[in-house]
């Protein structure tokens, strides 16, 4: 990446590193866990468990630890959820489970349910046992492209049920998002690959790194060389600001520095500047703001067109920028990037909302002044790689793959979830869509 007057590397020392990018949640420990557990109804309709997209069993679980059944309460997580460890530490269960917790009142706190899914698994996962085993092997063989959590979800479900799977991915690693896309600081000590290799120790699957669809593989191919096909391939594409300016050196799409970040062997060789701006409201654009200030950056700013309420990052997440030094400019959106070739500052205009609730600009304007800005407005699925040449093709509608219940495609042989079919943007709910997708594979191929 390329460094500027005010862009450079090792701005801070080792300790100051290793801290900021350690855990930014440490784990519950036994005694805190045993507390936490106690506060759980129990609740017989939990709405906790209709608030998770993979349905958990969370007062199970629950019980399970509080009579220190750890092994217990993670197999009643990992059964519903292979990917239990990652959620547990990246799910927003402030609006899911937690928020569905009938002691979430304005009296009392919720249950610490995401604290206390980790306690389960992270234990668990220190034991170095498998406890899941395949069934008798069927013959049959599946192909799965995209190695992150609704690929390595149905692989996963597939070879329990004896079908030999063939994971492709375009990226040297498996994991996806989990490895790629979430912030350092979530998921440190190197765990998406914990996860990954513990998926990949029932055996029968295989993955196949750099090979990209449309490129290395042919949708056509895999569905004449397999039994079925399963796409979990993601966003494959960042939306453009489409603003003067924004080919200049300085700006960045943020889930590209994202990714460089999670791979690099030494955060003090990463460049960043001493201010930065970042345009967007969502998770990721509170994951590129935060992590550059850990980085050292001096002043970071995040713009975002709309108000507090409306931004698609959680309360809890806009309370991490905030407490991390990031300032968040709402009722604001980018008009211009300005600069002799690298980028100088960011001219923004005020919005508002008009007598008809449309946004609209004020014709106000005010500058930031900026080394680096990073693009966080949102991704999308660009299907163009899908069909090739092929004479029977995938419906597509709103650039998604269009599904049925099972996450069938128009192909009846070809399933897919994740980001491709919905753009939710949960690993959670990647996770449930391989899943339904592999229980639907299993239920074909053996009709």
């Amino acid at each position: 990446m390329a460094g500027g007057p005010q862009i450079a590397a090792g701005r801070l020392t080792g300790r100051q590193y290793e801290e900021n990018f350690d855990d930014i949640k440490p784990p519950l420990d036994r005694r805190r866990a045993l507390i936490e557990a106690s506060r759980c109804y129990f609740c017989y309709d939990a709405p906790c468990i209709e608030a998770c997209p993979t349905g958990i069993d969370i007062p199970s679980f629950i019980r399970k630890i509080s009579t220190d059944n750890v092994r217990g309460a993670a197999l009643d997580i990992l059964n519903p959820n292979i990917f239990g460890g990652m959620c547990a530490r990246v799910c927003p269960t402030e609006e899911l489970c937690e928020e569905a917790c009938v002691r979430n009142t304005q009296e009392e706190k919720p249950v610490h349910i995401g604290a206390l899914q980790r306690y389960a698994t992270d234990n668990f996962f220190e034991t170095g046992e498998q406890p899941f085993t395949r069934a008798p092997a069927t013959g049959k063989r599946v192909a799965a492209v995209g190695a992150g959590p609704a690929g390595l979800s149905c692989a996963h479900r597939c070879a329990t049920l004896g079908h030999d799977v063939t994971v492709f991915d375009a990226r040297d690693k498996a994991g996806g998002l989990n490895e790629y896309g979430i912030a350092a600081y979530k998921t440190p000590h190197n765990f998406a690959q914990t996860e990954v290799d513990f998926i990949m120790g029932i055996g029968g699957i295989t993955i196949e790194t750099g090979k990209k669809l449309g490129r290395d593989i042919a949708l056509a191919d895999l569905r004449s060389d397999y039994d079925a096909v399963f796409l979990g391939l993601g966003h494959t594409a960042v939306r453009e600001l489409s603003i003067d300016g924004e080919v200049m050196s300085g700006v960045h799409a943020a889930v590209d520095y994202i990714a460089e970040l999670r791979q690099a062997a030494d955060l003090a060789a990463l460049p960043v500047g001493r201010r930065i701006v970042v345009i967007g409201g969502g998770n990721t654009a509170i994951d590129i703001a935060v992590q550059t200030k850990r980085l050292g950056a001096e002043d970071v700013t995040l713009v975002y067109r709309r108000g507090p309420r409306e931004m698609g990052a959680t309360w809890h997440e806009q309370e991490i920028a905030q407490t991390n030094g990031v300032k968040i400019k709402h009722w604001a959106m980018p008009r211009r990037i300005l600069g002799n070739g690298s980028v100088e500052a960011v001219e923004c205009e005020y919005t508002q909302l008009d007598a008809s609730g449309r946004l609209s600009g004020t014709g106000d304007t005010f500058s930031l002044a900026a080394d680096q800005v990073f693009k966080a407005i949102g991704q999308m699925f660009v299907p163009d790689a899908l069909n090739g040449s092929a004479q029977e093709v995938l419906e597509i509608a709103n650039d998604r793959i269009v599904v049925n219940d099972d996450r069938q495609t128009s192909l009846p042989d070809v399933f897919a979830g994740g980001d491709c079919i919905a753009g939710t943007d949960l690993t959670v709910q990647a996770v449930e869509d391989g899943k339904v997708a592999a229980i639907a594979i299993d239920r074909l191929l053996r009709s």
